[in-house]
């Protein structure tokens, strides 16, 4: 049985090689190691953010596209409901989609700025992270902000994810041009809040 409340877990490698369409030899250095270690690519052997981790990213989608690979629970979320490993261009700058961003303080105060005469959240608890999406109906990207910093003490407690990915029906947040998406997944990105490693499901 699933013990994180993902309910996706099982014992088949996360993620596998149809050796008759493609040899190893063609995967990179990291996806060879989550290969040969049964590692999840959500577990990044990257630092998140970095190219190599983009790239991996970017490589999984095309191995998996051409079903050279097989992966399941979060990775296989990713690839089929993310964006993750693509860029866009958005006000002539370079940009991952799908990828959690952490809000400088200059950052809450310029939104702040820009919402005069507006109810809003003060700057100690305004939104902590965005990520830039495509907007599946308008083909856009768009912005969307989420989270908070309180978040960091509980996500090591499994009781408190578990908690909130009821109490937020996470398992029916599909559109992830919303903010409730990507807060129900954070644990995925857990690395970006300075916790040692990610965790599966939902929060």
């Amino acid at each position: 049985m699933c013990g994180c409340g993902c309910g996706t877990c099982s014992s088949k490698k996360p993620v596998m090689l149809n050796e008759s369409l493609a040899p190893k030899e063609i995967l990179s250095e990291g996806l060879k190691y989550h290969l040969d270690n049964a590692r999840p690519l959500t577990e990044h052997v990257y630092r998140a953010g970095s190219e190599n981790y983009f790239n991996l990213w970017a490589e999984a989608r095309a191995l998996y596209s051409r079903n050279i690979i097989e992966v399941q629970g979060d990775d296989l979320a990713v690839l089929t409901e993310t964006d993750l490993g693509h860029t866009a261009i958005v006000e002539g700058v370079k940009v991952p989609l799908d990828f959690p961003i952490e809000l400088t303080e200059a950052e809450i105060n310029e939104e702040e700025k820009k919402k005069i005469g507006k109810p809003m959240r003060s700057s100690s608890g305004g939104k902590a992270y965005k990520v830039y999406v495509r907007d599946p109906k308008t083909k856009k990207i768009k912005t969307v902000r989420f989270g908070s910093g309180g978040l960091r003490a509980k996500i090591n407690n499994p009781k408190a994810r578990q908690a909130f990915a009821k109490r937020h029906d996470c398992a029916n947040k599909k559109d992830k041009t919303k903010a409730s998406y990507w807060s129900c997944r954070l644990p995925r990105y857990a690395k970006l809040l300075g916790l040692k490693s990610n965790f599966s499901g939902f929060w």
